[in-house]
């Protein structure tokens, strides 16, 4: 296949690019920057032709104080880049356009639900991200009237070695000064990189698969769990911990997010056949 990603030098982006050549699959980048990458680059006014499939990514990273100017950013980068692909889609002949649209969401959609199991049948929840994500889906959805294959992925915590929440957690962690954030009960819907990339792949070969797809690791885990599992990993202990007021304090409406309960689970995967490279936590973080 010929893949065009919109996002593509992103952490998900790059490693989804990798992906698809160590597949034998062909890609296009679509993105601000190359990344020194080479390969075939574009921009969206550069149009979308000779594509067998589109995977967005594209999003400004929401690990920062929800001022009303980064929220605005937020819309526009999910939404209105997501907007300016169905638009390009248009200007194209129906016999030119790609058959599958795989566009980035988030678990965000489901809101706070507590200990809840969300599945992809689940109700969408409250709240700011809960709004952003269907704003975001509904404007994917338009492709189908164009005749795509939607796809949409509710990601997940992604971790790699160079994602910023595990750049971020592992000195801390590794000083032994690490610990759970607010009560720990919060559930976390960890997903190790190749196993979103792995999943993209699946999903592009696999017709059935349309709608909302959770982009979530096979395992779900609350904050304590994961806090315990990482200090035994590095033989650290994990006595601290952040109280819910500091987190709502520093980062305001993300403070929140981190303290908001996630129980995801891959539903549609699982039933698809998918096999996670990481299917417990233990090897998610030894991988790490």
């Amino acid at each position: 296949m010929k893949v065009g990603v919109v996002g593509a030098s992103g952490l998900i982006g790059g490693a989804v690019l990798t992906a698809l050549e160590q597949n034998g699959h062909q890609w296009v980048g679509f993105s601000r920057s190359t990344a020194g990458r080479k390969g075939e680059w574009r921009t969206l006014q550069d149009g979308l032709s000779g594509l067998d499939a589109i995977v967005n990514l594209a999003g400004d990273s929401i690990d920062k104080r929800w001022t009303d100017e980064n929220k605005k950013r937020f819309y526009e980068s999910r939404v209105g880049v997501t907007e300016d692909i169905v638009a390009a889609l248009k200007e194209l002949p129906a016999s030119e356009r790609p058959g599958i649209l795989v566009n980035a969401s988030a678990v965000g959609y489901y809101g706070d639900q507590a200990d809840t199991v969300l599945t992809e049948a689940a109700d969408q929840g409250t709240g700011y991200l809960a709004e952003l994500c269907e704003q975001w889906e509904a404007a994917a959805e338009k492709a189908k009237a164009l005749g795509l294959r939607v796809v949409l992925g509710r990601i997940g915590v992604v971790l790699a070695s160079q994602a910023s929440a595990w750049q971020r957690m592992k000195p801390v962690f590794s000083i032994g000064i690490g610990g759970k954030l607010g009560s720990g009960k919060q559930y976390w819907p960890i997903v190790h990189v190749d196993d979103i990339t792995g999943a993209i792949l699946h999903i592009l070969t696999q017709d059935a698969i349309s709608g909302p797809v959770n982009l979530v690791g096979q395992t779900t885990v609350t904050n304590t769990e994961f806090t315990q599992s990482l200090g035994q990993l590095l033989s650290r202990p994990t006595i601290f911990s952040v109280p819910a007021f500091a987190l709502k304090l520093v980062f305001g409406g993300f403070g929140d997010a981190l303290l908001a309960s996630y129980r995801v689970e891959a539903e549609v995967l699982q039933k698809s056949g998918y096999s996670f490279k990481y299917p417990t936590l233990a090897k998610l973080l030894s991988a790490l």
